[in-house]
């Protein structure tokens, strides 16, 4: 099992110890009691049954990464394997202090059911062979209760570790990839530098020099040259815990006539709700861009508030004359009706418009921090 495939590779051989481990102390007791038991054979034979499985799945364990239905079997084998006690002990035997033959040797499938299936499974297997305990013993006692105790609470707790090592895994993994990525944007941010920025910005200077129709792609070079500098410029978008970074992804929408207004710290939202945001905006944009006016301006402002998100889409433009959405809502239309109104809505947020001819649109959306956790 490599180390680096799965993070609990280390707890996985721990268990395969473990099961080795209480194998001999199972056999040493055996050894001790011989004699003693009511089919002695038979004891020796669920030792010798112990041997192979131990092998086996130990074989299994450490080989390759193992499926939950293994382990499930590994359970009921365990169960069975106590379960043949009552051939083996007398009837006063198990109704004394004299242990079952697997004895403590069955601690390890709560191991490994903790290990592949976390806090709950590590409580369930536990809770499952004490339960085949009290069920071969015949009755209940103090020191049963303190045995399903000890086996519910080295589940949960191997559980909680293998849980954690996954989970820090993970975030390490995401690291690297913010790493990795953040040099390869420095590096093609030097490049882009050293080449299509300055031939932009040249052509920007000459086009508004030369006037006329050069003047006009003068302007588009200087809008490309705005967007592509904030492009190179933004910040990794993922973070550490797989959420994304909101304030980035509406940095790169900035040009000449788009001014973006953010917080001067990362606004991390699960990267499915950061996506629909920065879509909406880009919608809003674009509805500027073909109805507000060829000159003109949009701002948009991200709020991180303690309860909510805040967007607000804003321009100068002619804005939009008073039933003009309700009539293009009637005529079916699925622009803003049922784009970014419907949008905000799977979010759970609310969505007003401020506008009038004249004077401008100004659209506020607002996402509950709930959504947004």
């Amino acid at each position: 099992m490599d180390d680096a495939g799965d993070p609990t590779a280390p707890l996985w051989r721990a268990a395969v110890l473990l099961r080795a481990i209480t194998l001999c102390f199972a056999a040493a007791v055996v050894g001790a009691h011989h004699g003693e038991y009511a089919g002695t054979t038979a004891a020796w034979a669920i030792i010798a049954a112990m041997a192979v499985w131990t092998v086996a799945s130990g074989a299994y364990y450490l080989r390759r990464g193992p499926a939950l239905w293994f382990t499930l079997v590994d359970l009921v084998l365990c169960c069975g394997l106590m379960a043949l006690s009552r051939v083996a002990l007398t009837a006063e035997q198990l109704a004394g202090t004299v242990p079952l033959v697997p004895t403590v040797w069955v601690t390890a499938v709560v191991a490994f059911g903790a290990v592949r299936a976390g806090v709950v499974g590590g409580s369930l297997f536990g809770l499952a062979v004490a339960a085949c305990n009290f069920a071969v013993r015949g009755y209940v006692n103090t020191d049963l209760v303190r045995d399903l105790v000890l086996l519910v609470g080295i589940g949960s707790v191997l559980g909680l570790a293998a849980t954690t090592s996954r989970r820090s895994a993970a975030r390490l993994a995401a690291a690297q990839r913010i790493e990795a990525a953040t040099a390869e944007r420095e590096r093609l941010a030097r490049d882009i530098h050293d080449s299509v920025l300055q031939v932009l910005a040249r052509v920007r200077k000459r086009g508004l020099e030369v006037g006329g129709e050069a003047a006009e792609l003068g302007e588009l070079a200087g809008r490309q040259e705005v967007a592509l500098r904030a492009l190179v410029s933004a910040a990794p978008l993922e973070s550490a815990g797989g959420e994304a970074d909101l304030r980035g992804l509406l940095q790169v929408l900035g040009t000449d006539r788009v001014h973006v207004s953010a917080p001067g710290t990362p606004v991390l939202v699960p990267g499915a709700v950061a996506t629909e945001l920065a879509a909406l905006v880009r919608e809003a944009l674009e509805n500027v861009a073909r109805h507000a006016g060829a000159g003109a301006q949009a701002w948009v402002l991200l709020e991180e508030l303690p309860d909510a998100v805040v967007l607000s889409v804003r321009d100068d433009g002619a804005g939009i004359p008073r039933g003009r959405l309700a009539e293009a809502a009637a005529q079916g239309r699925m622009g803003v009706a049922r784009s970014i109104r419907g949008r905000v809505a799977d979010l759970g947020g609310t969505i007003t418009l401020d506008t009038g001819p004249g004077l401008g649109t100004e659209w506020e959306l607002r996402v509950p921090r709930e959504w947004c956790s």
